[in-house]
């Protein structure tokens, strides 16, 4: 479903229901609750390390039975966000691709923040990184980006960075910087 965001993004957070909706960016595009974003995640991983994407694989990395999987791909489905049919290929659409992407940015960012700069320990770092991405707007990620890579020295970044661009993410000078700091 496109949804038409002209003056805010929307946020929903119905904590009895446990679901937070992705921020939507003010062109539109699908909402998709946190957990199927995490789903979108991980699918996104499993195809970039291992090539294939598989019920089981998902089950077993998000500690979860194989029908929560199915039916969790079937939501994602009627969203047009993967391509799959019971026990078939399962692939990602673009649009996929992008929410994973954007996801994994955020993280990366808010990663930075908590162990390059604050010296969290990694793997406290991350679990942290983990919960504060999912609670910040596009604007202080992208303001977040830009004091980091300035402050740890790793790229200047005032470039009008956006996280919600894809090349922007994708900046071969982010990048290298990125790789050689793994």
């Amino acid at each position: 479903a496109q949804v038409d965001m002209s003056e805010r993004d929307l946020y929903v957070n119905e904590i009895n229901d446990n679901i937070m909706l992705t921020e939507v960016n003010k062109r539109g595009g699908t909402m998709i609750s946190k957990a199927l974003e995490e789903y979108v995640k991980t699918m996104y991983v499993f195809k970039k390390q291992v090539g294939e994407i598989r019920v089981t694989d998902i089950a077993e990395k998000m500690n979860c039975s194989k029908a929560s999987v199915t039916k969790s791909l079937n939501s994602l489905k009627e969203k047009g966000l993967v391509n799959y049919e019971a026990y078939g290929k399962i692939t990602l659409t673009k649009e996929a691709d992008d929410i994973a992407q954007k996801a994994l940015e955020a993280y990366d960012i808010v990663y930075l923040l908590f162990n390059k700069l604050l010296n969290l320990p990694d793997d406290k770092a991350k679990d942290e990184a983990e919960k504060v991405k999912k609670v910040l707007s596009d604007e202080a990620l992208n303001s977040l980006a830009k004091y980091l890579h300035t402050t740890l020295g790793l790229v200047n970044l005032d470039c009008r960075y956006d996280i919600n661009q894809k090349k922007c993410r994708d900046c071969i000078k982010r990048n290298t910087v990125k790789q050689n700091n793994e």
